[in-house]
């Protein structure tokens, strides 16, 4: 099984020990939100130069904050520094109240924004001249983009039909939150594969992000989950796709239960249509480090299985 965790930590160093621990213990991934550090890649760069075989990817950085040339010759500059494969770019136009009430920025056309982002910056990541004269995003020509030195898979976080029929369409595939088996299974999957195959495309990954807790205690875990992940039941791009997934919030869209209970309701992601999953290790109880430590244990046994 393809499994991830979240990545990021409270310096360079432990990031890039974090990298070197969860590559040595099998796992597939390391995903990175967009403000872990400030911004993750510096950090992932420095890692991906310490490690050989593990993905580390972005989940999400912003798009709204980034022109589509500057977000290319990021990526390509982490490309660069790694001197490997393994740089994946997850992008999102992230919030209402994060790019109006914060940064002022009109988030009226979030869909449009961001089709029209990746219509630039996909091209650009695959090293192909772009003309594009969109409302929102234009470039005629390469710009100052430098291709990548080795491939940067493209992400999008897509969460209703036009982003998911984007990421199908022109991107590799899509990176999740709070999306569970039954809303792949029945809205991401469909939606995305049929993009896919129609456009001549491969077909898509689905990185399924979900937090993830192994305890003895499901009422503690859900109070737990419903305490911690408190704020993505207050978004409307995250209200929209618990929806999808017959639950009222993310306590109860977390997995937590039991080792067997959890192994199977990961196999369910998979067998919803994920091609990997990314787990947010949770604690529950008073022994946070004890309870992180049992969950890890058991996503890697199935990460190595």
């Amino acid at each position: 099984m393809r499994i991830g965790l979240s990545g990021g930590a409270s310096s360079v160093d432990k990031m890039i020990e974090q990298a070197k621990r969860a590559e040595a213990d099998g796992f597939a991934a390391l995903w990175y939100p967009g403000a872990i550090g400030g911004d993750p890649l510096v950090a992932m760069a420095m890692a991906g130069r310490e490690t050989s075989t593990i993905e580390l990817g972005t989940s999400i950085v912003q798009t709204y904050t980034c022109h589509p040339v500057l977000q290319a010759n990021r990526a390509a500059s982490v490309a660069a520094a790694m001197g490997r494969e393994g740089f994946t770019l997850g992008i999102g136009p992230s919030h209402h109240p994060v790019i109006e009430g914060v940064y002022g920025m009109d988030y009226g056309h979030a869909g449009r924004h961001t089709e029209e982002y990746v219509e630039i910056l996909a091209p650009l990541l695959r090293g192909e001249e772009v003309d594009v004269q969109g409302e929102d995003w234009t470039l005629h020509g390469a710009g100052r983009a430098a291709p990548p030195t080795h491939r940067v898979p493209l992400l999008v976080a897509a969460l209703g039909p036009r982003l998911l029929r984007v990421a199908g369409a022109m991107a590799d595939g899509t990176v999740l939150w709070m999306g569970n088996a039954r809303a792949i299974e029945s809205h991401v999957a469909p939606r995305i594969t049929r993009a896919a195959e129609s456009a001549g495309r491969p077909a898509p990954r689905i990185v399924a992000g979900l937090p993830v807790a192994v305890t003895d205690d499901v009422d503690a875990a859900r109070a737990a989950a419903a305490e911690q992940f408190v704020v993505y039941g207050q978004l409307p791009n995250y209200q929209r796709i618990l929806e999808h997934g017959g639950v009222e919030g993310p306590a109860q869209a977390a997995i937590v239960g039991d080792e067997e209970s959890v192994a199977a309701q990961i196999t369910g992601l998979f067998d919803a249509g994920a091609t990997d999953v990314w787990a947010a290790i949770f604690p529950v109880g008073d022994d946070r480090g004890a309870s992180r430590a049992r969950t890890r244990a058991l996503l890697k046994d199935l990460a190595n299985d």
